[in-house]
C-alpha cells in the first residue's frame, strides 16, 4: 500500500494513532493549532505550515516578497481560527545555492512585513540546501481561555457564517491575502463563537471538518454563499481552497446581534450561509426550495 492509497486524511489519522500526549496538551492533532496549558488565564497556541515551490507557489508568477508574506500569513490564519494572536516564529528555509542574494532578501522582507503588521517576533530558524524552495514556519501564539474556539463546538441550530468571498484565489489572493486575525479577535471578544476554522482546502471540506469534530450535520444555501468575481464556477469556488477566510458558527441570537452591529465595526463582509443540523441529516447543499443534494467533503488535498 502506498501513501496515495490512503490519502492525506487517512495519513493524518494513521499518524495520530501513534501519538501519546500528557495532560499539558489541551488539544493535539485535529484542529488548526495545538492548544497547550500555559498561564492561569491563557492557552499557548502552536502551529506550523510548510510552503513548497510548485505546490503552494510557482517562482515567476510569485515574487519573493509574496512567498515570504504567504509563508507567515498562512500560520497567522491558523492562529486566528483559534481566536488568538501570534507571538513568536521560527523559520526554516531550504534554497538552491544558485539563487540570487536578492531572492532570499525579498523572501525575508515579506516574512518581516507580516510579522510587523501582526506584532510577531521572528526569533530564529534553520537553513538547508534544496533544488526547490521550501519554507517551514513554526508559530507560537496565545489566546485567553475564555476566547478559545475550536472546530468541535458547533451545536444543532447554530448559524453558519463566513467572512469575505470564495474562489479564484489562484489569480492573486493566495499570495496577497490578509489573515483574519483582527476579525477573529473582534468576533471572540464581542460574541460567543461556538466553532471556527480558516478555509484553506475549500469551503466544503473545511466545513465538513467542523461537522465531523462536532458530530453534527449542516444545511448550506447555494444562493447565500459569497462567490468571488475571480471564481471559475460555483463548484470550484467551494472546493479550490486557499481563500483564508473564517468559517464559524454561533447561536441565532448571537448571529442576529452580530449582523445588526457589524456594519460600523468590521470592514470585511460577513455572510450567513446556512445552519447546523442534526448529524442524521447529513451535509446538504440547498439549491432552491425544492432541491437539495448531499455533499461529499471535496476540496484540495495533497494526495
Amino acid at each position: 500500500m502506498k501513501i496515495k492509497d490512503i490519502g492525506e486524511i487517512g495519513l493524518i489519522e494513521r499518524i495520530s494513532r501513534g501519538i501519546k500526549l500528557d495532560k499539558s496538551v489541551i488539544k493535539g492533532i485535529g484542529d488548526d493549532t495545538a492548544v497547550i496549558a500555559w498561564t492561569p488565564g491563557k492557552y499557548l497556541l502552536y502551529t506550523c505550515d510548510m510552503l513548497v515551490e510548485d505546490v503552494h507557489f510557482r517562482a515567476g508568477p510569485a515574487v519573493p516578497f509574496q512567498i515570504g508574506w504567504k509563508a507567515m500569513a498562512r500560520n497567522l490564519s491558523d492562529i486566528a481560527a483559534m481566536g488568538g494572536i501570534g507571538r513568536y516564529a521560527v523559520v526554516s528555509i531550504a534554497l538552491d545555492p544558485e539563487k540570487s542574494i536578492s531572492f532570499i532578501d525579498e523572501i525575508y522582507r515579506g516574512l518581516r512585513a507580516a510579522c510587523k503588521q501582526f506584532k510577531v517576533n521572528l526569533v530564529g530558524g534553520d537553513i538547508s540546501k534544496s533544488k526547490k524552495t521550501v519554507i517551514d514556519v513554526s508559530l507560537i501564539g496565545e489566546v485567553e481561555k475564555r476566547n478559545l474556539v475550536t472546530r468541535a463546538g458547533a451545536k444543532t441550530g447554530d448559524v453558519v457564517l463566513t467572512t469575505g468571498s470564495f474562489g479564484g484565489s489562484i489569480k492573486k489572493k493566495h499570495l496577497n491575502f490578509t489573515p483574519r486575525v483582527n476579525e477573529a479577535r473582534f468576533l471572540v471578544n464581542g460574541y460567543k463563537i461556538n466553532s471556527m476554522i480558516d478555509v484553506t482546502d475549500g469551503l466544503i471540506i473545511d466545513l465538513n471538518r467542523i461537522l465531523k469534530s462536532s458530530n453534527v450535520g449542516a444545511r448550506i444555501y447555494k444562493g447565500s454563499i459569497p462567490v468571488s468575481a475571480d471564481a471559475v464556477s460555483f463548484k470550484r469556488a467551494v472546493t479550490d481552497g486557499e481563500d483564508f477566510e473564517l468559517l464559524f458558527t454561533m447561536s441565532p441570537d448571537e448571529a442576529r446581534r452580530l449582523m445588526n452591529s457589524r456594519s460600523t465595526k468590521m470592514k470585511v463582509p460577513i455572510s450567513v450561509i446556512g445552519e447546523i443540523a442534526d448529524r442524521r441529516e447529513g451535509f446538504k447543499l440547498i439549491t432552491n426550495k425544492l432541491e437539495h443534494r448531499i455533499l461529499n467533503p471535496k476540496g484540495y488535498l495533497h494526495f
